[in-house]
């Protein structure tokens, strides 16, 4: 999402908060962390390995899963709470039409109907084909592009309202490259052999692709040719995702008027008026190149390209809820050859995904009064403050800072705000209808609600109280246009501590580090330092301390540049460096953190480890994902997080207090000399 950071990972290692309070050395529980190490590996060649290489071994990656570790276990035990709630929903024969279980019953249902849907097949997508058919012009093409815009996808580019980075405090509407159908730009021109052998396959599922349509084989494969030609067009004039990171580079102000003289050939009015849109003044562009090079394009192209290629974006965004031909083929690419996937989830779990991301602020209220433990939120607020006030020691010790510029990091980080737990208010679905008709249907029904909310933010005040995520999301964010960091309950479960509260090294170094450490670093990071603490896009730095911070944000990008995360790929240092110093960032809050805990201090002993080490394992552990090569690869191309094993290296390799812990010493292969060590915040 715009503005957004995700941190993909497990945030919250903690425990039930009704347990009972005592240490896996105090019980007969088995200790997650001793039995999760592997033996056979030194910890100085390999951490991540000799973290959590036992596990990995007796735990391979399930064949319809990209990866597998604690994420998958945590989405999983989720997955069946959510599941709970569908099912019983669905079961319900007098819920009462507009109700909550209602709408979470009849699209659970109609997503498990396989006979409906096969015997359906593309003809649910009937009355679309034929708006795109009967398309007469570049008009046309425009007034269907904001169509699907609001039902199935986003072609030409990315279109949104969100508050203004300048102004936080109102919405603007926002245009940005986009367009594609392969995950990156780099996909259409990298020369490596498995960039090659996508290209090819990628060009062999759109011909595929069209062919469920109705197109002899000859027509297809002409087609699929020319969407192609398309979008490599349209990927060469974008620009490259780690130029897209920097909020100042990617903010042009203009008119209404100024984006219709340097668009021609775009008819704004009639995509804005087919999006909801009214009286638009001004408009935040992100690449004014990109825009100008697809005006040119709308006259290069002919009409029946355009058309076809409206067409492969529909049945690509909708092929997940369609018929099992439409679903294989769109499977058989997007997760066997992009990510190396063997074979497609159970429909139940998939659907059961599928109702939780349509209508999860529906599930959310159910899911927080029978699953949530009372509580979540006094503890997450319990460390995240702790973290914080950790955060205000660090900065007033910088030696690199001056005391000009610490005032203002200071006042930033007091105004921070942490919400946690789930939101107090929830959005209002009653406009969102629901039947046991179509799975596609509702499902696009659900889009166009989200769609129409999202634009009727347009001309109205910011919303602060609005969260961006689910209770039972398990992920976290930082918004710097609101200066705040969003933490979902579901973070509380962790496999291994049913029964027991974990010990303070565990809570310090997931919770305390890679959640509020990392989101809060987010704020200070290479582009969320660009923001001051209202959430406007404001330079509250001296020209001197911005220019030290810069020269220490470059050595973390040679860092990470120096990974090989697959095959030849490198990590890119720049796209990722975002993410590298929130992390390293979060990891040192979160030992500073826990060495005012009393396990720390006593020196406490649990399960052989004593209390550095258990900090570096349990951060080892919250990063304890096995992946595929082919979605490391994927990874690397085009996200701008580094591989789970490279955010366990590379923070910790900056680490003095890890090396003491473990033994590690020059000559070694995780060891970093201490003029190559990166230290920021």
């Amino acid at each position: 999402m715009k503005k957004i950071k995700l941190l993909s990972s497990v945030f919250c290692l903690l425990f039930f908060i009704g347990c009972t309070h005592q240490t896996n050395n105090e019980s007969n529980i088995p200790d997650p962390l001793s039995l999760h190490i592997d033996s056979t590996v030194k910890p100085g060649e390999d951490f991540f390995l000799f973290a959590n290489g036992k596990w990995f071994k007796e735990n391979p990656i399930p064949a319809s899963e990209q990866q597998n570790g604690l994420w998958q276990l945590i989405r999983d035990t989720i997955n069946a709470q959510v599941r709970n709630i569908c099912e019983s929903s669905a079961a319900l024969q007098t819920a009462e039409k507009g109700s909550a279980k209602q709408k979470i019953g009849d699209f659970f249902y109609t997503g498990l109907d396989s006979v409906s849907l096969n015997k359906n097949g593309l003809s649910v997508l009937k009355d679309d084909f034929a708006m795109i058919d009967s398309i007469k012009d570049l008009k046309g093409v425009v007034k269907t592009a904001a169509y699907l815009h609001s039902v199935a996808g986003s072609p030409l580019f990315v279109f949104y309202v969100g508050q203004d980075d300048k102004i936080s405090s109102k919405n603007a509407i926002f245009i940005a490259q986009g367009g594609l159908s392969l995950p990156d730009r780099n996909y259409y021109f990298d020369t490596d052999a498995r960039a090659v052998m996508i290209r090819g396959k990628f060009t062999e599922h759109v011909a595929n692709m069209f062919k469920l349509m109705g197109y002899d084989e000859t027509k297809a494969k002409q087609t699929a040719e020319s969407l192609m030609k398309l979008e490599t067009a349209i990927a060469k004039t974008s620009r490259k995702k780690e130029d897209t990171r920097d909020p100042l580079k990617n903010y042009n102000k203009i008119t209404i008027q100024q984006l219709n003289e340097s668009t021609p050939d775009i008819d704004w009015k009639v995509f804005m008026d087919k999006a909801g849109l009214k009286n638009v003044d001004t408009v935040v562009v992100g690449q004014p190149e990109f825009l100008t090079a697809l005006n040119g394009y709308m006259k290069t192209f002919p009409l029946d390209v355009w058309k076809n290629y409206l067409k492969f974006h529909l049945v690509r965004n909708t092929a997940r809820y369609l018929d099992d031909k439409t679903y294989m083929e769109s499977f058989s690419f997007y997760s066997t050859v992009l990510r190396g996937v063997k074979e497609p989830k159970p429909r139940w779990k998939r659907v059961v995904e599928q109702t939780n991301g349509s209508l999860g602020e529906l599930i959310g209220q159910v899911y927080i009064k029978e699953y949530l433990p009372k509580g979540t939120k006094e503890k997450l607020q319990e460390i995240g403050t702790a973290i914080k006030s950790v955060y205000a020691e660090r900065i007033k010790k910088l030696d690199w800072m001056s005391d000009a510029t610490k005032e203002k990091a200071l006042k930033k980080l007091n105004g921070i705000v942490m919400k946690v737990g789930y939101p107090d208010k929830w959005k209002d679905l009653s406009a969102m209808q629901m039947d046991r008709s179509s799975y596609c249907k509702n499902v696009m029904s659900a889009n166009q609600w989200q769609f129409n909310y999202v634009m009727a933010k347009y001309g109205k005040p910011v919303d602060r109280s609005e969260w961006d995520m689910y209770p039972q999301t398990y992920n976290a964010y930082y918004n710097p246009s609101n200066n705040e960091i969003v933490v979902p309950g579901c973070n509380i479960i962790v496999p291994g501590y049913e029964r027991t509260l974990a010990d303070d090294a565990l809570l310090y170094s997931v919770i305390g580090g890679s959640t509020f450490g990392h989101e809060i670093t987010h704020g200070f990071d290479d582009q969320g330092s660009k923001y001051d603490e209202l959430g406007n896009l404001n330079n509250w730095w001296t020209p001197e301390d911005s220019i030290k911070f810069y020269t220490k944000t470059k050595m973390i990008v040679k860092q990470f540049n120096g990974y090989i995360a697959v095959d030849s790929l490198h990590i890119n240092g720049e796209l990722t460096q975002g993410e590298n110093i929130a992390d390293l960032g979060g990891i040192m809050m979160g030992y500073e953190a826990f060495k005012k805990t009393k396990q720390y201090q006593t020196k406490q002993i649990i399960a052989g480890l004593n209390p550095d080490q258990r900090f570096f394992l349990g951060y080892a552990l919250a990063w304890m994902v096995n992946e595929r090569p082919e979605a490391i690869a994927d990874q690397v191309r085009s996200n701008e997080h580094s591989p789970a094993k490279y955010r366990v290296i590379g923070p910790l390799t900056d680490m003095p207090e890890f090396f003491s812990s473990f033994g590690i010493k020059e000559g070694d292969k995780m060891w970093r000399g201490d003029v190559e060590r990166v230290k920021i915040w």
